[in-house]
């Protein structure tokens, strides 16, 4: 059988291997840190999104654009993951740490175009990670709970640049307030839960109006006009089934041969639906929040009783109403008890800009909080949502780990320095990866100058100077084109949107280099692809 062909592939598999495979990985990876790269900053440019339905999304929040972008490449996708996790983790940084990503790809090509080995440069790269983590925590700052100037220039760095500047004193306010009402002590020290602050947009209005409510905003009103607008020491039943005549599952014929027999028909469904609303009238409920819909009968009768009902609510709506008043979620209408309701001390329908909204106050649980964000335009209300997300993520972060550093790109500066002093005292071929890993953090401060209309080698020059006398705190201020202190500046993020960036960065860039073959299935497998060379093995 020597010289014959053994096919290992399924017929159209394509394979790219060696040098071709890991530069077109590290094109695609530069690609998408490129397409982010000039919404860095406060005056960062924005892109407009349009999806195959015409919806429109306007934004220049790095895991927003790459998540709404529809981008096919696997190694791209692994660029995104890393902005993904980062506004999991810590919120903000997303571009960061996408173009850090990128130029990480970017500066480890330039090694593989000189012969040094992908292991070599993964390795070295992991090194420089670890000690970057190091440096970047030795000039971090510690803030104080109870240091709410500091957070509320947190929440305003991140609020910076994404489109509510005129305001963000205000939203500062606002998410340093909801954080702080949402943070608790536990075993595992301080933790600040913001999937527990509910954010409800309402268009119209300016974005001053917005504002906090200590408890729930639902955006539903009542289901029956003369049921009563507010109920005083509310007690809460939460349903997860419909309050109306059950029918059948399958297919039923009746003969009905009278007019009287028709009655009892009706007579029969009149009392099965008074049966289920009287139920939840005797376990003493005087508010009714159901996931599905409520019978006409049903709202009569629990209107009568003078009982506050709303229908059609979101199941995660649900979730926190029982979360917030200790109610138990209804799955059996006759087990229902006294013990499964919630309690709050008014249940209100308020009439906001023309649109009626349920509020639940005074809930038993204090984490219940409700950040409700006006605009003029949805588009407006949309982007507010988002910096208003980023700087609740920042606000908890930075309450969690009491540590936070300053902007402008004035860590990523020191960085490049200390670790480029750091690649100097290495012997072998991990200095050099070691050395180009430095060099890449300059990407930040250069984005920075370049999108605020400066010259990018002109600044972080400036910035070195400063850096080389001892002052690490020294950033780009994007205004003036100054290289200022960016603490007195009011520039401060958390420390662990540097850290989380960092080692996000690292894990996918060292991924791509290390992979050498990338073979990819057929299109279609039941049909032929374009042919490949095919893989010869002597047996």
């Amino acid at each position: 059988m020597a010289g014959q062909p053994i096919y290992i592939l399924a017929d159209g598999s394509q394979v790219t291997r060696g040098r071709d495979a890991q530069s077109n990985n590290i094109m695609a990876g530069k690609a998408v840190a490129n397409a982010v790269r000039t919404t860095l900053g406060p005056k960062g440019m924005d892109k407009m999104l349009v999806d195959s339905m015409g919806d429109v999304v306007i934004t220049n929040d790095g895991a927003t654009i790459l998540k709404e972008m529809d981008i096919e490449h696997p190694t791209a996708k692994m660029i995104v993951e890393v902005a993904k996790t980062q506004d999991d983790e810590v919120g903000d940084g997303t571009t960061t740490a996408a173009v850090l990503a990128g130029e990480f790809l970017s500066k480890a090509e330039e090694l593989l175009k000189k012969g040094v080995h992908p292991t070599i440069i993964a390795t070295g790269y992991r090194q420089a990670s670890k000690k970057a983590v190091e440096i970047v925590k030795s000039i971090s700052i510690d803030i104080s709970r109870d240091d709410t100037e500091a957070l509320k220039k947190v929440a305003k760095t991140a609020i910076t640049g994404k489109g509510a500047e005129s305001h963000k004193e205000m939203l500062a306010e606002l998410t340093v307030e909801a954080v702080s009402l949402i943070g608790e002590e536990t075993d595992d020290g301080y933790v600040a839960d913001v999937s527990d602050i509910k954010i409800e947009k309402q268009a119209g209005e300016s974005v001053g109006e917005s504002k906090l409510v200590k408890g729930l905003v639902l955006d539903k009103a009542r289901t029956h006009p003369n049921m009563p607008e507010k109920v005083e020491d509310a007690k809460i039943l939460v349903l997860s089934i419909p309050v109306e005549f059950k029918k059948t599952e399958m297919d039923a014929e009746i003969k009905i041969s009278s007019p009287d027999q028709m009655q009892m028909f009706l007579d029969q469904e009149e009392k099965m639906v008074k049966q289920m609303t009287d139920k939840i009238l005797n376990s003493g409920a005087n508010v009714v929040f159901c996931q599905k819909g409520i019978d006409d009968l049903a709202q009569y009768y629990l209107e009568k009783a003078g009982v506050y009902a709303a229908k059609r609510l979101k199941k995660s709506d649900l979730d926190r109403i029982c979360e917030a008043t200790g109610a138990t979620n209804i799955q059996d209408i006759d087990e229902i008890t006294a013990d499964d309701l919630g309690s709050a001390e008014l249940v209100e329908e308020r009439d906001i800009k023309g649109n009626k909204m349920t509020y639940v106050t005074g809930c038993r649980e204090k984490k219940a909080v409700s950040i409700i964000l006006h605009g003029g335009t949805q588009h407006v209300v949309d982007s507010l949502q988002h910096a208003v997300d980023d700087a609740l993520h920042v606000v908890a972060v930075a309450l969690e780990d009491g540590k936070v550093v300053a902007g402008g790109g004035s860590p990523e500066v020191e960085l490049s320095m200390r670790l480029g002093e750091y690649a100097s005292s290495l012997s072998g071929r991990e200095q050099l990866a070691v050395a180009k890993f430095a060099e890449a953090f300059e990407v930040i401060p250069e984005t920075l100058a370049e999108n605020s209309g400066y010259d990018p080698i002109n600044k972080l020059v400036e910035l070195r100077s400063k850096h080389e006398e001892g002052n690490k705190r020294m950033g780009l201020n994007v205004y003036t084109g100054e290289i200022v202190d960016m603490w007195e500046n009011d520039v401060i993020e958390p420390l662990r949107a540097k850290t989380q960036a960092i080692n996000a960065g690292t894990e996918a860039a060292v991924m791509v280099l290390r992979i050498d073959d990338v073979v990819a299935a057929s299109p279609h497998s039941n049909q032929a692809a374009p042919e490949m060379p095919d893989m010869d093995m002597d047996m």
